[in-house]
């Protein structure tokens, strides 16, 4: 009996299972603002294209663990219309900076100083409650997809449902 309640308490305790979440899949993404290239942009600016939002911090060993991957897959989906977006919540610039020099990150990112103790605000605006989490956003601007946890980017599994998309119009 005390094996089966631990059973359900890491069940629910996992970071791939949130009772009582629905799917955000089909709910048009939440805008936002950020710097892109050192200008102004918004979310609505990338509508077009197959957007892999991802909510990270540098303090976050699994976000650390999935940098590489998220490397390999924007050199992967750029030329077809794909863009890795990183929207980090580190409230120190010079720990954010560093990280992505030593990291050798090259998506876009953003750092997101609007926190809420240790979460972005767009985070939170999107229902993270954890990092890393990450929202596929498809080309019409619409939530396909919502990935809790690190992932390797590069399984076949997530290239080919990222296929899929990308080969839509």
């Amino acid at each position: 009996m005390l094996a089966a309640g631990l059973a359900v308490v890491v069940i629910l305790a996992s970071p791939n299972y949130r009772q009582g979440e629905s799917s955000p899949a089909g709910r048009r993404a939440p805008e936002f603002q950020f710097e892109l290239n050192g200008k102004p942009a918004k979310l609505a600016d990338l509508r077009g294209k197959v957007v892999v939002l991802n909510f990270w911090a540098t303090w976050c060993p699994p976000c650390v663990e999935e940098t590489p991957s998220l490397n390999r897959l924007q050199e992967r989906i750029a030329s077809r219309g794909g863009l890795v977006f990183g929207v980090s919540a580190d409230s120190d610039q010079a720990a954010y900076e560093k990280f992505l020099k030593n990291q050798n990150v090259t998506f876009p990112t953003y750092r997101d100083p609007s926190l809420k103790g240790n979460l972005s605000q767009i985070a939170l605006t999107y229902g993270s409650s954890m990092y890393p989490e990450t929202y596929i956003i498809g080309r019409d601007g619409k939530i396909a997809r919502k990935v809790i946890g690190p992932q390797h980017w590069d399984s076949p599994d997530l290239i080919a449902y990222l296929d899929i998309l990308l080969g839509q119009t």
